[in-house]
């Protein structure tokens, strides 16, 4: 299967050996003139990679998302953990209207840093616990100013005057500040950590470690495909792998197993005992857990029994033969399963098909070939099941999260399990007519990487702003059940959430625009902690400042976020028509009001937004928002939920893809080669070039490839004779074999995800994938 990419509109013609290849007429403005990311991009490493970029940074957009700098908190957080679409904020709700620019932020509070970077500084302030704004509750940062000898501060987000209690009073210096500024991270740092007290914990009782529940569907599905056994030879291994753990010490995370079908199969596998048991749940209407006590373990005491319960698995399913499967029932197990054990924790489901077994949960096919591509296709792109809605909301209630491996062969109906998991804070794991022998490492990777990755169990955020600001609209994967607590079952590293901001009032230019988002969660350890991220914005009513401090990574993955919410509601059509003219609103804007001067017919592109009109192609041109049959309407849900909690690092990749060549590749060097613009112009058909979004990697083998080439990476005597079934380049004894396989690992190592590697060749009907890909060539997406 090409995955997620379905076949595009006609390409070009194709040129002579060793010709760049033609493509489509040249349109009014020359595309050479435009600017490009690859060049904008390689510019920022340039000017800024190489000195540290300080967060007190004001009015000034931080490096781009693709630059490798080094970051330095000195009052504001880093940028890894939270950005703006602009970093000057206009003083009143016109002037934000005029410009159309959105206002807003993009938060990854768990994001990973750099070695190079210090971690967050874990504060204890004791029974007391963090000081907080008597009026809104805000937590103590570097932004307060302290008046009346140190006795009392003003808060910066309401300008609230607080009592500093005995406990933290310190007396002032001659320029107003605390003499122990340096010495309280609270107070130098624009992000620190709390340790919690019993007032952050559910109904004041301290948290347990999390618990890891891995339910596999033993239908007949997963057993053909190979799924089953290969779990049951690997988990083991991951297992050794779960977070937490430190020399000498044990992860404290405890895992249990559940299989199924039509009936629900837990497992004893307590460490005392001699092999493991066995119970069967066949009345699935009103699920419970027969046992507790074995059901959850830790893995180093009963690694034993585990062994033998893995390794009995494929043997005691090998001749089943049951077809219809359920779902929901399972998942509200393993919900109950942690709630009963008085934890938080993750689901990991392995799961084949539609649920269709007569059960809570039942899902039919609802794909009308008529709607496709019409108004009413938002309807299939909704989800149906009241049920599934409310057992998230359950799951977000107790702190469990789902992360759904699906391994469909036909329709599953992912509108509804894609909005049912992201509700939880969990993730939709999509690998089409899935077979072990082709995607087996791939999800070993994906699955490693799952369990491994710094996760937040029980969480809630909330952002707060200054005065005269206010957070309104919300896009992410989570559940709300008021208009300002974003609820997590959990959020783990990669994830993000952007919030949009509005005016209540109206500002001064000499004010300071003051955020926080603040994290409660329980850690690994099962630790109540608080992460808190401060930054502070200044405010301008002049639109050559707000201009000139947007962020364009942000503001993408902000209007992909909104625009795919809003794809749920609104046709194809209209929120094309929205978008674009919002993008010309903002263009005309700065033209009207910051370059007024420049000729009539000239476009003109504010130096932070020059490629607002490239990356505004490629989002409409997004497989999240195409419709069928360019992609199935399974694929399409899947990616529209992926899109949603997406990080700047991954939507900057999945709308404009990465290529790079690889045929003239320098054998000595072990860096990558330079990255290419996103468009056929420039291919040869003497070349060979990969390209990448952060989902699957495609390799384009040009026709008259040179036959050494062919030998030494393909292993191949010639052009005809490449397996474009393979999806791993062979390891062949030589340099060049070694240079080309180690740039594929150097890209794979970069994304969250292991992508799909997909072999194609010039003239193939598989080009099509490739040539999707390349977001810049007209009917491209």
């Amino acid at each position: 299967s090409p995955g997620p990419h379905g076949p595009p509109g006609p390409h070009g013609p194709h040129g002579p050996p060793g010709m760049p290849i033609a493509q489509q007429p040249r349109a009014r403005i020359d595309p050479e003139q435009m600017p490009n990311p690859v060049v904008v991009m390689k510019l920022d490493q340039e000017q800024r990679g190489s000195t540290p970029y300080l967060t007190s940074t004001r009015g000034i957009p931080p490096p781009l998302v693709t630059t490798d700098f080094t970051v330095q908190d000195d009052g504001s957080c880093s940028p890894r953990y939270m950005r703006a679409t602009m970093y000057t904020v206009p003083c009143s709700k016109d002037l934000l209207n005029g410009c159309r620019i959105p206002m807003g932020l993009v938060v990854q509070p768990l994001a990973d840093v750099p070695p190079r970077e210090n971690v967050l500084r874990l504060v204890d302030h004791g029974p007391q616990g963090p000081l907080r704004c008597n009026r809104c509750k805000a937590y103590m940062n570097p932004f307060a100013r302290f008046i009346d000898g140190g006795r009392q501060y003003i808060c910066p987000i309401c300008q609230c005057s607080n009592e500093v209690s005995p406990e933290y009073f310190c007396h002032l210096d001659h320029q107003g500040r605390r003499t122990d500024t340096m010495q309280r991270a609270e107070l130098c740092l624009g992000s620190v950590e709390y340790l919690a007290t019993k007032d952050y914990c559910k109904e004041g009782r301290l948290p347990k470690p999390p618990a890891y529940i891995f339910m596999i569907d033993v239908s007949v599905g997963n057993i053909q495909n190979g799924l089953l056994s290969l779990l049951s030879q690997t988990i083991l291994g991951i297992l050794d792998h779960l977070p937490g753990s430190s020399e000498g010490e044990p992860s404290p995370i405890q895992v249990g197993f559940v299989t199924y079908d039509s009936a629900i199969h837990f497992y004893n596998v307590k460490a005392s005992l001699a092999q493991p048991q066995m119970m069967v749940l066949t009345d699935v209407t009103d699920v419970f857990v027969p046992l507790v006590d074995g059901f959850l373990v830790n893995v180093a005491e009963a690694r034993t029994v585990l062994e033998s319960f893995l390794s009995q698995l494929p043997e005691t399913f090998a001749a089943n033969r049951t077809t219809q499967v359920i779902l929901e029932p399972v998942i509200r197990a393993g919900v109950e399963a942690v709630s009963a054990a008085a934890c938080n924790g993750r689901l990991f489901v392995f799961h084949s098909s539609l649920p269709t077994a007569q059960a809570p949960g039942l899902l039919k096919n609802r794909v009308d070939s008529k709607l496709l591509g019409t108004d009413k296709e938002k309807t299939l792109l909704s989800p149906v099941s009241s049920s599934y809605q409310k057992l998230a909301e359950e799951c977000v209630k107790v702190g469990v999260s789902v992360e759904l491996f699906l391994f469909p062969s036909s329709y599953c109906d992912t509108a509804t399990l894609s909005h049912f998991v992201s509700t939880t804070g969990g993730e939709l794991h999509y690998y089409k007519n899935y077979q072990t022998s082709r995607d087996g490492d791939q999800l070993l990777d994906d699955l490693k990487h799952s369990v491994s990755r710094n996760t937040a169990f029980d969480a809630v955020m909330r952002v707060r702003a200054s005065t005269g600001l206010r957070p309104t609209g919300f896009y992410g994967a989570f559940y709300m059940s008021n208009t300002t607590d974003i609820e997590l079952g959990n959020i783990d590293s990669d994830k993000a959430i952007a919030v949009e901001i509005k005016h209540d009032d109206k500002l001064k230019e000499e004010d300071i625009a003051f955020f926080q988002a603040a994290l409660l969660y329980t850690d690994i350890q099962g630790q109540r902690r608080l992460r808190i991220h401060n930054l502070a914005l200044n405010c301008s009513s002049k639109f050559p400042e707000i201009y000139r401090s947007c962020e364009i990574d942000t503001i993408v993955n902000f209007f992909s976020k909104s625009i795919t919410k809003a794809s749920l509601s609104m046709s194809y059509k209209s929120i094309r028509e929205s978008f674009t003219h919002q993008c010309a609103v903002i263009l005309s804007c700065y033209r009207k009001h910051c370059s007024h001067q420049s000729p009539t017919g000239q476009l003109i592109l504010p130096e932070s937004l020059k490629l607002l009109p490239v990356y505004a192609n490629c989002l409409l041109k997004s497989d999240a928002l195409l419709s069928p049959p360019v992609l199935s309407l399974d694929e399409k849900s899947w990616l529209m939920y992926s899109l949603l909690s997406m990080n700047l690092t991954l939507s900057g990749t999945f709308l404009y893809p990465k290529m790079l060549a690889l045929h003239d590749v320098d054998i000595d060097r072990k860096d990558l080669p330079p990255v290419m613009r996103c468009t056929g112009q420039k291919l040869q058909d003497t070349g060979c070039y990969v390209v990448e979004n952060g989902f699957q990697m495609v390799l384009w083998v040009g026709q008259h490839l040179p036959a050494d080439f062919i030998t030494k990476v393909f292993g191949a005597a010639s052009h005809t004779q490449i397996n474009t079934d393979m999806h791993s380049l062979p390891a062949l004894d030589n340099l060049l074999s070694f240079r080309v396989r180690g740039i594929l690992a150097k890209l794979q190592n970069r994304r969250q995800f292991t992508m799909r590697l997909f072999i194609t060749k010039q003239r193939d009907k598989t080009e099509v994938i490739f040539r999707r890909m390349l977001k810049e060539d007209k009917g491209a997406g």
